[in-house]
C-alpha cells in the first residue's frame, strides 16, 4: 500500500516579504496572507486527509485557515538558520566573509553558523514521514519541504533544484516499496465556495 504526503509551504509573513531568513524564529502570517488563505481550501481528497504542521505559528495558522487545527510535530519545524536568522541572503552573499553560498552549492552538510544543515533537517523529517500510515497534508517551511523533496527526488543539494516550491500548491510525494518518489503535477488549492 502506498502512502501519499501533500506538502504545502505556509503563507507569507512580513519577513518573507522583506526577504529575511526566518528559520526557527516564530514570525506570524501577515494580514494579506490571512486574507488570501481564508478564501482557499484543500481540494478533495486532501480535505479529508490527516493534517499536520510545524509548531511555528505561520504554519499552524495556514493549516487552520485552509481547513482545521492541525496536529503538530517538532520534526516539521523550519531549518534553523542560526546566527543568520533575521538577516537577508543578499546582504550575506555580498559579504565574502559571511560564508553564505547559493543553494545549488550547499551539499547535504552546509550549515549556517550555529544553525542546522539539510542533512540534520532530513534526520528529523525522514523518520516522521516514514511513520505515516495514511495520506497526509503537511504545512511547513521551505527548508523542511526541500529536505522531504530531496529525499523523494534524489537531489543532493548540488546543482539546480529539480522542483519548485510555490505557495498555494501542494507538492505530493509517495512512499512505495521502492522508497519515496515525487509525483509530477502540483495541485492548486481551491477557492472556498
Amino acid at each position: 500500500m502506498s502512502i501519499r504526503i501533500a506538502l504545502l509551504r505556509h503563507g507569507h509573513t512580513a519577513w518573507n516579504r522583506m526577504h529575511r531568513l526566518q528559520g526557527s524564529t516564530d514570525i506570524p502570517l501577515d494580514d494579506e496572507a490571512r486574507e488570501t488563505l481564508s478564501g482557499l481550501r484543500f481540494p478533495s481528497p486532501w480535505d479529508r486527509a490527516d493534517l499536520w504542521s510545524s509548531p511555528l505559528s505561520r504554519a499552524k495558522e495556514t493549516a487552520q485557515l485552509l481547513s482545521r487545527p492541525p496536529q503538530v510535530s517538532a520534526a516539521l519545524t523550519e531549518m534553523n538558520w542560526g546566527d543568520w536568522e533575521g538577516l537577508k541572503g543578499v546582504d550575506l552573499k555580498a559579504d565574502p566573509a559571511s560564508g553564505f553560498i547559493d543553494l545549488e552549492h550547499w551539499g547535504w552538510d552546509y550549515r549556517p553558523p550555529n544553525g542546522e544543515s539539510p542533512r540534520e533537517v532530513l534526520a528529523r523529517v525522514e523518520p516522521w514521514l516514514n511513520a505515516r500510515t495514511q495520506d497526509t497534508v503537511v504545512v511547513a517551511h521551505m527548508g523542511t519541504l526541500r529536505a522531504a523533496l530531496a529525499l523523494a527526488t534524489g537531489w543532493d543539494f548540488h546543482g539546480p533544484c529539480p522542483f519548485v516550491i510555490k505557495r498555494n500548491k501542494l507538492l505530493v510525494i509517495e512512499k512505495t516499496t521502492d522508497g519515496w518518489k515525487m509525483l509530477p503535477d502540483p495541485i492548486r488549492l481551491e477557492p472556498k465556495p
